[in-house]
């Protein structure tokens, strides 16, 4: 690409099972980290970066995440309403593809983020993105610079830049790091249902439609109450 796309869908709808007690009144997306919400650590290099529009889906304490992204400065904020039923990272993106436009988005999850806590990520995801050749590319954690992740990985990277699911392989190197840069429209052809985008990744996946890029940062994923405290430590202890 030759800029950063100007949206950002932001998935703030989780219900944050594995968080609680903590998130038995807060959504996920709230819980505080070094002085910060969650969600600020993702939101602020967006921003950063150039993105003017945040589409927000919520769900679980859906007032509380409206209130606070409400707050945020010098970006447009939509929200995407999905109180009724949680949809899942694919339903959210059909259901929102109206708002989202034509135009590649960045997809934002809200449980991890890397530090330093800059923009460069973004950029550098964007200047990858080449939509003759991917319909989605996805920022992936080197498993051996991240905190928080006890799972065995998800993809390996080929030589061209495309990426292979772990399948059936005991590990893979690479962790998805819970941000992209998706084509809407693979979206917008599914009914606003509840499902993964694993949906449409197992078709982009053996056409070599899905690409990845290698995080040059830690990456701390910050999932349960025993990782929120770990993360906590490591920024304490690097000064964050």
């Amino acid at each position: 690409m030759t800029s950063i796309p100007h949206t950002a869908m932001i998935l703030a709808a989780g219900l944050g099972t594995r968080m609680r007690p903590l998130t038995d009144n807060t959504a996920k997306p709230l819980i505080e980290v070094a002085g910060k919400r969650l969600m600020d650590w993702q939101v602020g290099p967006l921003i950063e970066a150039g993105v003017k529009r945040l589409v927000v889906n919520t769900h679980w304490c859906a007032d509380q995440v409206e209130a606070h992204v409400k707050g945020y400065g010098g970006v447009e904020v939509v929200f995407s309403d999905e109180r009724d039923e949680v949809l899942e990272t694919g339903g959210a993106l059909a259901k929102a593809a109206p708002l989202l436009g034509s135009d590649p988005v960045f997809v934002v999850n809200t449980d991890a983020f890397w530090a330093p806590n800059d923009a460069a990520p973004l950029t550098e995801l964007a200047a990858a993105y080449d939509p003759a050749r991917m319909d989605e590319i996805l920022l992936l954690a080197d498993r051996g610079r991240c905190l928080g992740f006890p799972g065995a990985g998800d993809f390996f990277i080929n030589d061209d830049g495309s990426i292979r699911h772990r399948g059936e392989a005991p590990e893979a190197p690479w962790a998805y790091a819970g941000l992209r840069i998706v084509n809407p429209a693979l979206y917008a052809a599914y009914a606003p249902e509840p499902f993964s985008a694993f949906r449409i990744w197992s078709a982009l996946l053996p056409k070599g439609r899905m690409h990845g890029v290698p995080l040059d940062r830690f990456w701390l994923h910050v999932g349960d109450p025993q990782a929120l405290k770990d993360a906590k430590m490591w920024m304490w202890c690097h000064g964050a």
